[in-house]
């Protein structure tokens, strides 16, 4: 990895910003290691630049990104594991502030980005509680904490003059008219408990490090969860009392409460090459999981058709699952959505590209291949849970059956009758249904009831054809694991509602009406009737 493009809103000649400081470091970094590195503003990036470098062999790296255009993002979420983010705050989130949420954690409908996140190689975090942000609300593991900002040796040069400068029995306030600098509130902080303080602020660093220096305190009320917060730590290197919050990352690290002065100025600059270390070496290296002390004797096969962007997503959380499954496979249904996507980025065992759209029967024809004893298959709109596999397993100890983490219950002939199950109602104790989607887990073996007779239509159903024939065949039954709803852990799909009601789901697809869609099930769901399926409510036609 010697050739890197780096993407930001603006860097240093526009804004001296704590985030276009940074990254105007490590691309000098960069290039004194030898390395190659294109700078692009945002505003000047084109898809076309994308897949130019890309093709010349460039890494992306991508920093603040609330300029870019859609075609730049869409490109770029088109070929995963070809561009990293360095995340200078936390634009995963609506608010940009993990903060007003409970134990920082957003609600779904608040998670945005998703995409770019999921299919970047690495997320680079400044400290400790940024990346555990990163990783719960977006459910992923591959975030690096670099556990440190990063300044010049100019920089530290300047504060460590200014160590012996004579301080005021006062506090410094930084004067700001950014409301993220929450100026106001550190004011008022001081004013309520009559502590004594002067505003101070300059756009000359020298100057500012020399102003703070002269000050005993330093008072910062936070507005926001500041990913690390440099001045607060300028003000420990300057041996100011730092009067603040825990909303600051640096403070979220171990070695914060262990140096101050002359000893943090010297830990800061040693850090430097480490981070740097840090960022080239993941560059370079294969994506890699924890390895986990018990792997399943399971085959994953996931389906491509509309959605390729939400595929690393899916096999993260595959990867990470508490019993990881020995392979994962990929059946790539042919459709104009799938164009240029970098399919063998993808971090499968094995993929099945198919220059004809298969629809809902052809990921299960490939499913006969598997060598395992179980099959699991997942929706391009499911996200498991990262013990959905161990539970699938423990309630195959019980409830012998084909599983899913959506379940219907028949309450008529007619498919759009009936009561749900599964992650949708969050069933807390496992339930017998009459048939699942979204994903299934079952023994390959009964596979064979599938197939055992020709399905009413492949168009649609079948989900319905799998659980009547194995029902009727195979006394086979069908059940909803448990879906606690205090554990997402155990759930079959945990962003159901955000992935699954776009314009791209089937059953909302121009292609097909909704009425249509519908009206086959209902005939998929009638033909298991007269063949003499039995279903939980015991339906009759």
């Amino acid at each position: 990895m010697n050739k890197i493009v780096y993407i930001s809103d603006f860097f240093i000649d526009k804004i001296a910003g704590g985030a276009e400081i940074v990254d105007d470091i490590l691309i000098n970094l960069f290039r004194a290691d030898g390395l190659d590195v294109v700078k692009f503003e945002n505003r000047e990036l084109t898809d076309k630049h994308i897949k130019l470098y890309r093709s010349c062999g460039y890494h992306f790296i991508v920093s603040n990104f609330t300029l870019m255009s859609d075609g730049v993002s869409s490109e770029l979420v088109n070929a995963p594991n070809s561009y990293s983010i360095m995340e200078h705050d936390h634009k995963y989130v609506k608010t940009r502030n993990p903060a007003v949420y409970k134990n920082y954690l957003a609600p779904a409908a608040d998670v945005v980005n998703r995409e770019i996140y999921t299919n970047a190689k690495y997320i680079f975090a400044q400290s400790h509680i940024q990346a555990e942000c990163i990783k719960k609300n977006l459910n992923i593991s591959h975030v690096i904490n670099l556990g440190m900002s990063l300044w010049t040796d100019e920089q530290l040069k300047i504060i460590e003059s200014n160590l012996t400068t004579l301080k005021k029995p006062l506090a410094a306030v930084i004067n700001s008219s950014n409301p993220t600098k929450n100026t106001a509130e550190s004011v008022h902080h001081c004013e309520s408990r009559e502590i004594q303080y002067e505003l101070i602020g300059s756009p000359d660093y020298a100057t500012f490090i020399e102003q703070l220096s002269s000050y005993e305190s330093y008072v910062f009320i936070p507005r926001v969860l500041e990913s690390f917060n440099r001045v607060l730590l300028e003000a420990r290197m300057l041996n100011c009392k730092a009067i603040t919050t825990n909303l600051n990352g640096c403070i979220s690290e171990e070695w914060f409460k262990k140096y101050k002065g002359k000893e943090l100025i010297e830990f800061v600059r040693s850090q430097r090459a480490r981070v740097y270390n840090d960022i080239k070496d993941a560059l370079v290296k294969e994506k890699t999981y924890e390895k986990k002390e018990q792997i399943a004797n399971i085959t994953v096969i996931l389906n491509a058709y509309r959605r390729p962007y939400n595929l690393k997503m899916q096999i993260d959380a595959l990867r990470n699952q508490s019993i990881p499954p020995k392979q994962i496979w990929l059946w790539v249904n042919a459709h104009e959505d799938n164009n240029g996507f970098d399919f063998k980025s993808l971090d499968v065992d094995r993929i099945f590209h198919n220059d004809f759209n298969w629809k809902f029967y052809g990921r299960f024809s490939a499913a006969l291949l598997a060598d395992t004893e179980y099959v699991a298959l997942y929706d391009d709109d499911t996200i498991p849970g990262t013990r959905w596999h161990e539970n699938c397993l423990q309630t195959m100890k019980t409830h012998e059956g084909i599983l899913g983490s959506a379940g219907i219950i028949l309450k008529s002939d007619v498919y759009m009758n009936h009561d749900r199950c599964g992650w949708p109602t969050q069933n807390a104790e496992i339930t017998e249904v009459d048939l699942v989607g979204h994903s299934w887990f079952f023994k390959r073996e009964w596979l064979k009831y599938l197939w055992q007779e020709k399905p009413t239509t492949w168009d649609n159903g079948e989900d319905i054809q799998f659980a009547f024939m194995a029902k009727i065949h195979g006394n086979i039954p069908t059940y909803c694991p448990s879906h606690p709803p205090d554990n997402k852990d155990l759930h079959g799909s945990i962003l159901g509602n955000e992935l699954g009601i776009d314009n791209k789901a089937t059953s909302t697809n121009q292609a097909v009406s909704h009425q249509q869609f519908f009206a086959e099930r209902d005939i998929c769901v009638q033909a298991g009737l007269r063949k003499g399926w039995k279903t939980v409510r015991e339906v009759k036609l």
